[in-house]
Parts: structure tokens; C-alpha cells; sequence
């Protein structure tokens, strides 16, 4: 069986290859020092979304994505972590405004509880998702509402315990999928399948009544750690996975 990349420490000199997907896992919960360096990297329509939040941990969680974000795009494109425009999709998915000659770096995040997974790769699209498991969450009910017919079976097939692990499994995979295909909700979540193998052997396919899209994405799992499972899709079939931890010598900021 292969095994799952572990998360290392990024070299100073950071490359991304052609081909190849990178996906960085971070804590959001940081001291106000830090805090305070990231938010003076962050453009004004940025400083004034985090200055709506209600919640000063959900303040502070939006405004640390955000300059790792910053700080990694960075890092990749050996610019200054301010430099950069936004721009969303017509679905809202995020990507490098065009024209400044950045925007073949395709990225994603997702965070959930204080954790957070970036995913950056050259030319093609990429989505990353991640979630805490939770044990109170109803996910039968869930599940009925919105996996496919072949993933509800498959669920109903495991012995009592292993459902909620594996719901989170199938629920990751299946939000990276969209995430990467950039359409949101306009994809029916009960239109294609993933497996709900927790360890995979190298790729996971797409399967079901997707047409020919679902043939053209393939999902890793993977494995954050503390209660947490994620995933990450992106096109193409043999794409190698590097994964690192931040923060690295050459991102301690």
C-alpha cells in the first residue's frame, strides 16, 4: 500500500515543478504579533471582510489565512506577499486576477476550527477541502440529502462506528471535486461518486453519471491530523503530491 506523504518542512529555496501539486497545512491561531504582520500585507477590501466578522477568533483565523496565503503565493512567485489581486469565478472561486502575469499559479484553501490547507499547482485547476469530525453531526441524514445512491449504500454497508470517519471521508472528496471544478453548487452533489477508502493506493477516480468530466479529475486523501480528514482533486491522473508544514524556515514570518 502507499503511503501517505508525510507533512515536512519546506527547503529555503522552494520550487513548485510542472506537474506536480503542493499542499501546505497551517494553524490559524497565532500570536498578535504575527497576526499584525499578515494583516499589513492584506489589501483594504481584505482588512475591511475581516473587520465584519462578529467573532474576534473568526477575525483573527480570516486574517492569518489570508497573509499565509499571501505569504505562499509569495514564496512561489518571488514577490512581495501585498503585490497580489484577487479575482472569483462566476461560482466564487478564488484565483490571481489576469494580467499580472501570475495567473497559471492556480490555488485553493480550506480551513475549518483554527486549521487551514493551502493547494497550489502550475496550469491546471485544483481544489482542496478540509473538515473536523464531528460526532454530534447527523450525517445520515446528510448523506441521504446529498451523496449519491452508491455512496449511501456503501456507507449503510460499514460496521457500527466506522459511518461517521467515513462520511467525512466522502464529504471532503467530494467538496475538493467541486472546489477544483470551480462551478460550486451548479455540480449535483449526487451526480458523481468518490471511494471512502480512508488510506488510498495512489489516486481515487471520479465515478458515476458526472459525463465526461468526472475522468478528467482525480482525488488524494488526506490525512491533517487531530480529528481532521481532508482531501485534495485536481485535473489529471498521475499529478505527484509534495505536502509541507507551515511554517518553514523560508515562511517562519
Amino acid at each position: 500500500m502507499r503511503v501517505e506523504p508525510l507533512w515536512q518542512t519546506a527547503p529555503d529555496a522552494l520550487t513548485l515543478p510542472c506537474g506536480e501539486v503542493q499542499v501546505w497545512r497551517a494553524c490559524l491561531d497565532v500570536d498578535a504579533e504575527v497576526l499584525e504582520r499578515w494583516r499589513e500585507t492584506l489589501s483594504a477590501e481584505e482588512q475591511a471582510r475581516a473587520r465584519r466578522f462578529h467573532s474576534p477568533a473568526d477575525r483573527d483565523r480570516y486574517t492569518a489565512g489570508r497573509g499565509i496565503l499571501r505569504a505562499l503565493l509569495a514564496r512561489y512567485l518571488g514577490t512581495s506577499a501585498g503585490d497580489f489581486r484577487f479575482c472569483l469565478n462566476a461560482h466564487g472561486k478564488p484565483g490571481l486576477a489576469p494580467g499580472d502575469g501570475n495567473a497559471d499559479l492556480r490555488f485553493n484553501v480550506s480551513h475549518s476550527h483554527g486549521l487551514a490547507l493551502f493547494a497550489f499547482t502550475w496550469g491546471r485547476e485544483v481544489g482542496v477541502d478540509l473538515e473536523l469530525v464531528r460526532p454530534t453531526l447527523r450525517d445520515d441524514l446528510l448523506a441521504e440529502r446529498f451523496f449519491s445512491a452508491q455512496e449511501v449504500a456503501a456507507l449503510r454497508a460499514l460496521p457500527e462506528g466506522a459511518g461517521k470517519e467515513a462520511f467525512f471521508h466522502c464529504w471532503t472528496r467530494k467538496e475538493a471535486y467541486i472546489k477544483a471544478r470551480g462551478a460550486g453548487l451548479s455540480i449535483n452533489l449526487a451526480s458523481f461518486a468518490v471511494s471512502l477508502i480512508p488510506d488510498p493506493v495512489g489516486h481515487l477516480p471520479i465515478t458515476g453519471n458526472d459525463g465526461a468530466e468526472g475522468g478528467r479529475w482525480w482525488l488524494r486523501a488526506l490525512a491533517p491530523g487531530g480529528g481532521y480528514v481532508g482531501a485534495v482533486a485536481a485535473e489529471g491522473e498521475d499529478w505527484p503530491l509534495t505536502l509541507w508544514q507551515w511554517p518553514s524556515p523560508g515562511g517562519s514570518m
